[in-house]
């Protein structure tokens, strides 16, 4: 019993408060309507139509079909839309949660990074003017080298091998030199 208390402790611990609060916030801020008061943050999204109205407001008919009732199943099924449409949307795969971290709560900080994926894949979308949700992600930066720069570059020693100049013991003084005292 009391692995499974520091397995629970240990994901609590990685769930930020401030964080949860921004993406509370930026779900809002995209879908014009706040969460209604005294609702716990994962208990509003727990059933995944609010995820899924977010994708649809992003991406129109993204998930064609969102269930409003008909069980445990269909409020999953709406999780599982969700979770393909923000991929198709280009959340890396990596970024995406796993069902069972919002609808039995077992990691919500996860469901938050997953909000936050969306926010940075937004950036990408021209046609979306923002709100935006954490830093926008690097552009690729491509270079190309002629081939004479390439083997230019090759009779160079990088310094991160370390350097063959000024390699001497010329001058070094450690500590106090040894003073032999005559006559005394």
């Amino acid at each position: 019993m009391s692995l499974e208390r520091a397995v629970k402790a240990k994901i609590a611990g990685k769930r930020n408060p401030q964080m949860d609060q921004e993406a509370q916030e930026w779900v809002e801020a995209i879908l014009g309507e706040k969460f209604p008061g005294g609702v716990a943050y994962e208990d509003h999204i727990k059933d995944g139509q609010v995820l899924c109205k977010l994708i649809n407001t992003l991406t129109p008919n993204a998930v064609p079909k969102i269930n409003s009732s008909g069980g445990q199943f269909k409020m999953m099924e709406n999780i599982n839309n969700f979770q393909k449409a923000i991929k198709d949307y280009g959340v890396p795969d990596l970024d995406v949660f796993q069902t069972v971290d919002l609808w039995e709560k077992k990691d919500i900080a996860q469901v938050t990074n997953t909000i936050f994926a969306l926010g940075r894949a937004c950036y990408k979308h021209a046609e979306f003017k923002g709100p935006f949700l954490g830093p926008k992600p690097a552009d690729e930066c491509k270079r190309d080298f002629t081939e004479e720069q390439l083997k230019a570059g090759q009779t160079v020693i990088g310094l991160q091998a370390g350097t063959n100049k000024g390699a001497t013991q010329a001058g070094q003084n450690l500590g106090a030199g040894r003073k032999i005292l005559l006559g005394k």
